[in-house]
């Protein structure tokens, strides 16, 4: 799977500008989360692929009761996306709410289902946070680990976390278990407001199913040259 690149702009007009830059024969994959989605609705997913071929993350976290949700995803199976997410802290019981909404909402539609991934902890979460916020007194990686095997057990297709717990995760999923990584910064980028953070290479080594870039390239000065590299580094290091 090539790198997702994150959407990160506030208007849909920018969105479809940043993506007709990319050659139409380019496989593209690319993340629309809560900014853009909240601006635009539903017709961004329209809107995009209007423009051209791509494959679509709808990231916006569900999190409620599992009827709520249910209904809520049920919706997003409609829209013909690849992936899209739910919080794994709702707990079993929502997560597999999640996967039947989108199941039931992509065969009414006509459509193949979207693979459901559980947000395990934030990159920008950290042993602080987790200690003195969320009184969770295990370490941030055991606590990532048991959200996915909650996620798998609730029949997720995969998770959302950081590179850095990769191990950890693959020690206790299928082999099959989705695990996609943001917090992904090319050696030289800025951290940002991220913590826990991998290069390209180090995640593909540490067998992440795909990447999530944002930032170093939506606001590089050649956005191109910048996921042109990054995806130099993960396909060369990815096996």
């Amino acid at each position: 799977m090539q790198p997702i690149i994150a959407l990160d702009f506030p208007a849909l007009e920018d969105a479809t500008a940043f993506v007709r830059r990319f050659d139409l024969h380019q496989p593209l994959f690319v993340k629309v989360g809560m900014e853009l989605f909240y601006a635009s609705g539903p017709q961004i997913i329209s809107a995009l692929r209007a423009v051209r071929p791509l494959n679509i993350f709808l990231d916006l976290k569900l999190h409620d009761i599992p009827h709520t949700v249910e209904r809520a995803a049920y919706q997003l199976g409609r829209l013909g996306i690849q992936l899209t997410t739910v919080h794994a802290a709702g707990g079993q019981q929502m997560i597999a709410a999640a996967k039947r909404g989108l199941l039931a909402g992509a065969a009414d539609a006509g459509l193949p289902p979207a693979r459901l991934l559980a947000i395990t902890h934030l990159t920008s979460s950290d042993q602080a946070m987790l200690t003195t916020e969320l009184q969770i007194d295990v370490p941030i990686a055991s606590a990532v680990q048991h959200l996915a095997a909650v996620a798998q057990a609730a029949g997720a297709d995969g998770v959302v976390a950081s590179a850095q717990e990769l191990p950890l995760i693959r020690a206790v999923t299928a082999p099959d278990f989705l695990v996609v990584t943001p917090g992904i910064r090319p050696a030289d980028a800025a951290v940002g407001d991220q913590v826990r953070v991998v290069t390209p290479a180090e995640a593909a080594r540490l067998g992440s199913s795909a990447i999530v870039v944002g930032r170093p390239i939506t606001q590089a000065s050649d956005p191109l040259a910048a996921y042109r590299q990054i995806n130099q580094e993960w396909s060369t290091a990815h096996v």
